[in-house]
């Protein structure tokens, strides 16, 4: 029997059907993969409509400018043939041709949107498209002397550089706004001047305060997880409820609890008035500032510490450090070199979770952060609901999105990513 076994191959085993066994597994492996694939497909699908295909919108958006060139179809290609270096404005030809595309921009009410796309890069533009189109229709030739009689701003070589400038299908003006860049009236690239220049100074005190916020939660939350983590299950529970317990509350109704506690007439303060320690008229201004943002944002994000470090100490053995102790080592010496480098996972995993949501936080900083504690979000929301520069908010959000992949890369390099665990 052992002697037929041994002389028949493996590629000429069939199953009962006939089929080649080696065909026949491969069936089964395929099956059974495209049984996985539809079992995550939703999943994938609704990463790539709710994750994917939003980045990639604020990424074209940051770049996208065909607004101009959609509008005024007929000048656009007339200008490209025109001198900017000079001083001069373009020839007739090119005001025959923006008075048809005024003409046509005013019956489908179009005009203003390219006017108010231009005013980000040089203000007046907006009020003068909309002028030049209430009137475009009955101007007659010489058109250049007509436009120049409506606005002499159609005399001034600038407007016209700027016309020419942004009158292609893309454009690097939002990023060069983000990072504190303009064009000067010669069209080169020059640094904003100090007072105008705020978007990189935002970006830096985000970064900062996002690693503060973070360091100020593994600083409260690791001793709390500690603590979770060595009392018994029933104890431990219970108050694993109470951290918890934020997250029962609405988040505005918690902001809003900490403009009650740390303004000049809060608890706070009437509470050191009490004691001595401050006068009347000496209260500390707590909120409004860095310091009612930081506090605020440390109280909401310590849960999202503590859990992560609560899920990997409870993984940790007590014997490791009664071990530790039996070898010499003192209570503390024993913490410091054998507990606390089983915990780095727990630290990476909630230090990186905490950094995150807090260099993109919105709501808190706007209500408790006044001017000196607002971060780089606020100013991307004023874009979005009140300026309408969709343009500069998408740059400003695409720059956050590389700031926050590049210290993610760093972390991976430095710590390791596979290093991160949630328990």
């Amino acid at each position: 029997m052992s002697a037929t076994v041994e002389s028949v191959a493996p590629e000429q085993m069939v199953t009962a059907d006939g089929t080649p066994l080696k065909v026949s597994l491969a069936r089964a492996r395929r099956r059974a993969r495209n049984r996985a694939l539809l079992l995550v497909a939703p999943l994938f699908l609704f990463i790539f409509i709710t994750f994917f295909i939003p980045i990639f919108s604020m990424l074209f958006r940051s770049v996208e400018n065909e607004l101009v060139g959609d509008t005024l179809h007929r000048t656009v290609p007339l200008l490209q043939n025109w001198d900017e270096s000079g001083d001069t404005i373009p020839g007739e030809e090119v005001f025959a041709a923006l008075q048809q595309d005024f003409a046509e921009a005013q019956k489908t009410k179009s005009a203003g949107r390219p006017g108010r796309r231009l005013n980000y890069e040089k203000p007046g533009f907006s009020s003068l498209f909309r002028k030049t189109a209430r009137k475009a229709q009955k101007l007659e030739p010489p058109y250049r002397e007509a436009f120049i009689k409506i606005s002499k701003d159609w005399g001034d070589v600038e407007y016209w550089r700027v016309l020419k400038r942004e009158s292609g299908k893309y454009t690097k003006s939002y990023y060069l706004s983000a990072l504190d860049f303009s064009y000067d009236s010669e069209g080169n690239v020059v640094k904003n001047p100090g007072k105008e220049s705020i978007y990189i100074k935002l970006f830096w005190r985000t970064l900062w305060m996002s690693m503060l916020i973070t360091v100020l939660c593994l600083v409260l939350a690791y001793p709390i997880s500690y603590l979770l983590s060595t009392l018994p299950a029933r104890t431990s529970n219970l108050l694993l409820i109470l951290v918890l317990l934020p997250f029962w509350t609405s988040l505005l109704v918690r902001t809003s609890a900490w403009i009650a506690i740390l303004q000049q007439e809060g608890v706070i303060n009437d509470f050191l008035v009490f004691l001595g320690f401050l006068s009347d008229d000496g209260r500390l201004a707590m909120i409004h500032n860095q310091v009612g943002t930081i506090v605020a944002m440390v109280h909401v994000l310590l849960p999202f510490m503590v859990l992560p470090l609560y899920s990997v100490m409870k993984t940790i053995p007590p014997s490791y450090l009664r071990a530790a102790r039996s070898l010499g080592a003192n209570p503390f010496t024993a913490f410091v070199r054998v507990y606390v480098p089983n915990t780095v996972a727990g630290i990476g995993a909630g230090g990186i979770l905490v950094f995150i949501i807090a260099i993109g936080y919105y709501i808190t900083p706007a209500l408790v952060g006044g001017q000196s504690g607002t971060l780089i979000s606020n100013l991307i929301a004023y874009h979005l609901e009140t300026s309408l520069n969709w343009g500069l908010a998408a740059a400003l959000g695409a720059i956050l999105l590389g700031g926050v992949l590049a210290l993610y890369l760093l972390y991976d390099k430095i710590v390791g990513i596979d290093n991160m665990k949630l328990g």
